[in-house]
């Protein structure tokens, strides 16, 4: 049977994108350049489906235009596909490299099946995701923010030495604070505020994200996740909003793959090398994970914390975070014991806890179909 797809490569860009257009009767590629407008995407879908005989495959690689111009093609009939950059076949002999022989390459890979696509979230997922991202963002800047202050007070000779940094008793001492010069005290007024509005602004945020943790559909699965030791609810809509679908990863090894927590490895004939991991996938979802992982290293206790966040939660769950608890905490003394270091025994217990939380979300979903 004839193939009568039409692939269609694009080089994404802020302004403008590079586009190529393989035809299935044609060895010539078209190429074109539009701008990044809604009618100027538009104009250029429907022209291809005007001169197409067949179905239009889009790609592009993730980046600055996001998921918003995958859905703008979709929305005419199209099918797009957004491509993991980090995974696009690149040759080591090529030295040129432009927008208009990348959208060709995209498009060449493309229509041979040598491409992989990242699972596209939709509006709504999206939408959280930006929420719980722009938390974190909230807490660099109120980071940031107290580090100049800090360094301003120190050039300056006002050094708090009456306990911890960032207490009430310490907020009280800054706000009492006289600069010797009016413009000096100027601009220390312009750091409290600027620290005030950031602290605020974190505070506002993070009930924003409880409330996010608390609807539909992150409500149950949210909760479920709090029955981990280490993991409370930011962690877990955060994880939620990140990763969004654990349906799509078959076995807890997939989903380990994907967060770059295996060990990346160069062997070749006789000769075994194994390295750190990989790094590859979600860079927030593996920091929150080795975060989390850092509580298993003391011996595994159920705290009074602990057992207010699994108030209500099924038996099962919690008898599955209570065996995760007993295995990574242990796991982390014997890796220890061996003469690991304690950053590369916590990746490890990261690692299997990402397992343990696919096994928690896969039952759930189980059971959820099994009651329908």
């Amino acid at each position: 049977m004839k193939n009568s797809i039409t692939y269609v490569g694009m080089d994404t860009h802020k302004k403008e994108h590079k586009i190529a257009v393989i035809f299935p009767d044609q060895k010539d590629v078209l190429e074109m350049t539009i701008l990044n407008r809604a009618s100027e995407i538009s104009k250029m879908v429907k022209k291809l489906q005007k001169r197409a005989s067949g179905e239009i495959h889009f790609c592009y690689e993730a980046g600055v235009c996001g998921f918003s111009l995958q859905r703008q093609i979709e929305s005419h009939g199209c099918k797009c596909a957004v491509l993991a950059p980090s995974l696009t076949p690149r040759k080591p002999g090529e030295r040129i490299k432009t927008d208009r022989r990348d959208a060709k390459k995209l498009a060449l890979l493309f229509k041979n099946g040598l491409l992989t696509e990242v699972q596209p979230p939709n509006a709504e997922q999206e939408a959280a995701r930006e929420l719980t991202r722009q938390r974190e963002t909230a807490l660099g800047n109120l980071g940031r923010i107290r580090h100049r202050v800090t360094k301003f007070l120190t050039r300056h000779g006002y050094i708090y030495t009456d306990g911890r940094a960032w207490t009430q008793k310490h907020i009280a001492w800054l706000s009492g604070l006289r600069m010797d010069q009016s413009l000096l005290q100027d601009v220390y007024v312009h750091y409290l505020e600027e620290l005030t509005y950031c602290g605020h602004r974190l505070e506002q945020l993070d009930k924003e994200v409880a409330q996010l943790a608390q609807s539909e559909p992150y409500r149950q699965v949210v909760g479920l996740l709090r029955c981990y030791h280490g993991i409370d609810t930011l962690t877990a809509i955060s994880l939620l909003t990140e990763i969004f679908d654990f349906g799509r990863f078959a076995t807890p090894r997939e989903l380990m793959s994907y967060l770059g927590l295996t060990p990346s490895e160069s062997s070749s004939g006789e000769k075994q090398h194994k390295g750190g991991i990989c790094k590859t996938g979600n860079k927030r979802a593996r920091r929150l994970l080795n975060e989390a992982a850092w509580h298993y290293s003391h011996p595994y206790k159920i705290g009074k914390d602990l057992r207010r966040r699994r108030a209500g939660q099924p038996d099962w769950a919690i008898a599955l975070a209570d065996k995760a608890g007993y295995r990574l905490s242990s796991r982390f003394y014997r890796l220890i014991k061996k003469g690991k270091l304690p950053c590369q025994a916590v990746i490890a217990v990261a690692r299997e806890s990402a397992g343990f939380i696919w096994a928690m979300l896969h039952t759930h979903a189980a059971r959820l179909s099994a009651a329908t």
